[in-house]
């Protein structure tokens, strides 16, 4: 978010008020809160820890106004009532945002390391290019990108396409690496060998639940399938066992 910075608290406690009228939440996590419905049972309301801003009669006032007569919720956090509202709807977006307060030349030294020190904000200005790279490393920060480089079996790494993951879609695990690639590598998959910050020693053989870093080198080696046919194929296995002559296929005879 862009902000002027001599005039930064108005100009964001707008933009802010705007974004949470249409549902989308700036540097929050969604509540710890589990709900879900029920055909049956009445309305069951259970927490972890103490709730100093709710109590029952006013969760279930909360949930007569949508109708709910039969639910299940569990508080694990101290929640307030519009955490209870927005977990109900289930259609809020919880979005990480960076303020980016501009014009900084307009403004004293002071001004200046104050906005410098706020939370998930950096100074910058466009004009003179002052803060630039930082403001590049920032957002890489937040992103929070993983670089995984993929590796056949025989050949030197792809450094020039990386698969990029993110914790917040998907994660960064090997699983989801397979995902990204097709659908099918899931069930495919046999193991994979890791090269990188995330392996103990090199390379190290993992299963899916393996989480990646960033730069990883991963090779994945899949299973293999048994067709039932002559065993032809890279991944076909056919078995041990020699084939018996009774259980080889007569071929009819030639018509002279």
């Amino acid at each position: 978010m862009v902000l002027d910075a001599t005039k930064p608290l108005y100009h964001k406690q707008i933009l802010t008020r705007e974004l949470e009228a249409v549902g989308i939440r700036l540097n929050r996590q969604p509540p710890n809160i589990y709900f879900k419905k029920r055909k049956t049972g009445g309305i069951s309301i259970n927490s972890t820890i103490p709730l100093t801003h709710l109590d029952d009669k006013l969760i279930q006032r909360v949930l007569q106004e949508y109708k709910l007569h039969n639910c299940e919720l569990l508080f694990k956090e101290d929640c307030t009532v519009d955490d209870l509202i927005d977990v109900i709807e289930g259609n809020r977006r919880y979005i990480k945002c960076l303020y980016v307060y501009n014009k900084v030349d307009m403004c004293s030294l002071e001004e200046v390391d104050e906005i410098a020190r706020w939370h998930n904000s950096i100074p910058i200005s466009c004009s003179l290019k002052l803060n630039m790279d930082g403001l590049l490393e920032r957002i890489w920060d937040m992103m929070a990108l993983v670089r995984v480089y993929t590796k056949k079996v025989g050949a030197k790494p792809d450094f020039a396409e990386p698969v990029v993951l993110t914790s917040d879609r998907g994660g960064t695990t090997l699983e989801a690496l397979c995902r990204q690639i097709h659908n099918s590598m899931v069930q495919q998959f046999k193991y994979a060998l890791v090269w990188g910050t995330s392996s103990k020693h090199y390379p190290q053989r993992c299963g899916l639940s393996h989480q990646l870093e960033d730069e990883d080198v991963v090779q994945i080696v899949k299973k293999k399938v048994n067709t039932g046919e002559d065993g032809r194929g890279r991944f076909k296995t056919t078995s041990d066992k020699p084939l018996r002559i009774a259980d080889r296929e007569k071929k009819p005879a030639l018509k002279t």
